[in-house]
């Protein structure tokens, strides 16, 4: 079977039409049980690259979308060597849809792969984008982290997620501030009071007060959902 299956799809795999290598991709799964996962990697890989970085936005959004199954189909140290740093880099994508569809994978990775995992293999690389002198690398790796953490234990979300969050209130650019000030909100309730009360909520006043409009009407919005969440008054 692997005899006549292998040569068609080795030819699909190398077609000048993008969308023919994204439906050999997308088996992927069917694949795997018929060729052998060792096999298939090597098959595969070249044109995942390919379509990873493919000029259609549409085929770099459908292989970003299939990236949880190529991780648990390749495994977690083939996974890690070759594709974890595509994950990331789709962070920085011209395309907002890109961008976003890039963060939600991380998520999905976390929760797949364990916050141990995810800590060191993928919080190392957002954190460079948090010092990027692009803003929008900036906004996007803390919409990352915020999604990351709601998928961590909450230990690491406490303790290698949260104090980057909270340095980031004071970014330069509001856009990045207000998406702080959501995220916040995002994992805000993940902890228990003391964490609240010592540390989210502190910064979140002060965020109250920002100069920018959106800065301030986020960190009310927050706020208010941890105030109540949390069953104290609104200061």
């Amino acid at each position: 079977t692997v005899a006549h299956l292998l040569p068609p799809m080795l030819l699909l795999l190398r077609d000048s039409t993008s969308e023919v290598r994204l439906n050999i991709v997308s088996s992927l799964s069917l694949l795997n049980d018929v060729i052998g996962a060792e096999l298939l990697t090597q098959s595969l890989l070249p044109a995942i690259l390919d379509l990873a970085e493919d000029g259609k936005w549409r085929i770099r959004l459908a292989v970003i979308e299939r990236i949880p199954l190529l991780a648990r189909q390749l495994g977690k140290d083939f996974f890690t060597d070759r594709l974890l740093s595509l994950c990331v880099g789709w962070l920085g994508d011209d395309i907002s849809s890109i961008r976003e569809a890039a963060a939600k994978d991380l998520k999905e990775l976390t929760s797949l792969l364990g916050s141990d995992w995810s800590v060191k293999n993928l919080l190392p690389r957002v954190k460079q984008m948090i010092e990027h002198p692009s803003y929008l690398r900036r906004t996007n790796a803390v919409r990352a982290l915020s999604l990351m953490a709601v998928a961590m234990d909450v230990k690491a979300a406490q303790w290698e997620v949260l104090p980057i969050l909270l340095e980031m209130h004071c970014d330069p650019v509001p856009n990045v501030r207000f998406n702080v000030a959501k995220g916040l909100g995002d994992i805000g309730q993940l902890f228990g009071p003391s964490v609240y009360e010592g540390q989210i909520n502190p910064i979140v006043e002060m965020m109250k007060e920002d100069s920018d409009r959106d800065v301030r009407y986020f960190a009310t919005r927050t706020g208010d959902f941890l105030s109540a969440h949390f069953g104290s008054k609104p200061q």
